[in-house]
């Protein structure tokens, strides 16, 4: 005990088959998560842009039109992390987001490496269940499967847009999550900035953020315009934002990998249910 509280568990590194076997339930979550979410995006973004569409044949301002995608974004977002499964797998939905709680301790090595997996699985269910449902309206020019490419600016404008996200989201998480007075809105603020990303950075790298998400438009589409930016910039743009977490505070202080822990079951990580601040 601890002022009154329980501490937490330290990480229990199980073998592949006895993780497998213990927390696939919340792997096979992750792997909903994004899915759902880029149904979502898909669904909007066809919406919004395909000439098929009602409101794309009305020709919307390219503002407009990334601002309503980007509200759309970020209220999904926001919803799986509130929603029972995101409480319970914590809602990563992003490798990098996983390899920097890896980094920074919170995750066990075969936990990281599955939900990674199934994050790859999961967004690449979503883009193909949208290209069934959708059809050409998804997959052709304009939306073309929702892929990320670097817009205008160029390759590098595009890794430093992505780097600068990355760098953001994961900072916010980092504090808001761990401080308690706020860390309930931890959700709240990821959707926020996710709509902000795609109003103003998406120009710049089509808004990525997240390897898994462009590699599930690259695959099935054949786009693969630019996709080491994808796989470098939101990895290092987390782990720096980690890093610079660091160095004000030890890795003691973030005290779980999950961005919302309101689960009234055991946490997979922690070993704790929910905490005070989320009841």
């Amino acid at each position: 005990m601890r002022n009154g509280k329980p501490e937490a568990r330290p990480l229990r590194r199980l073998s592949a088959v006895k993780s497998l076997r213990k927390n696939w339930p919340e792997y096979l979550m992750e792997a909903a998560e994004l899915g759902i979410f880029m149904i979502s995006a898909g669904a909007f973004t066809t919406l919004l842009e395909s000439p098929r569409s009602f409101l794309g044949q009305a020709h919307l301002q390219p503002a407009l039109s990334r601002a309503l995608i980007g509200i759309a974004m970020g209220a999904t977002a926001a919803g799986l992390i509130y929603s029972p499964w995101g409480k319970r797998s914590g809602a990563h939905m992003n490798p990098a987001i996983t390899i920097t709680f890896f980094r920074l301790g919170k995750i066990p090595p075969w936990d990281a490496f599955f939900y990674i997996v199934f994050q790859f699985a999961g967004g690449l269910g979503g883009v193909l269940l949208t290209a069934w449902i959708l059809g050409a309206s998804f997959t052709e020019p304009p939306v073309n499967y929702v892929a990320t490419i670097p817009g205008p600016a160029g390759d590098w404008a595009a890794f430093a847009g992505e780097l600068t996200i990355s760098f953001i989201i994961m900072a916010m998480i980092v504090y808001v999550s761990n401080k308690p007075s706020i860390a309930r809105f931890t959700g709240v603020f990821a959707g926020l900035l996710i709509a902000s990303f795609v109003e103003f950075e998406a120009p710049l790298s089509g808004f990525g953020m997240n390897p898994a998400r462009t590699l599930a438009s690259a695959l099935p589409g054949g786009i693969w315009n630019g996709l080491w930016i994808y796989f470098t910039a939101a990895p290092l743009g987390m782990l720096l934002a980690a890093q610079g977490y660091l160095s004000v505070k030890d890795a003691d202080s973030i005290r779980c990998c999950k961005l919302h822990h309101g689960s009234r079951r055991p946490c997979i990580f922690c070993g704790r249910g929910v905490l005070p601040e989320f009841e």
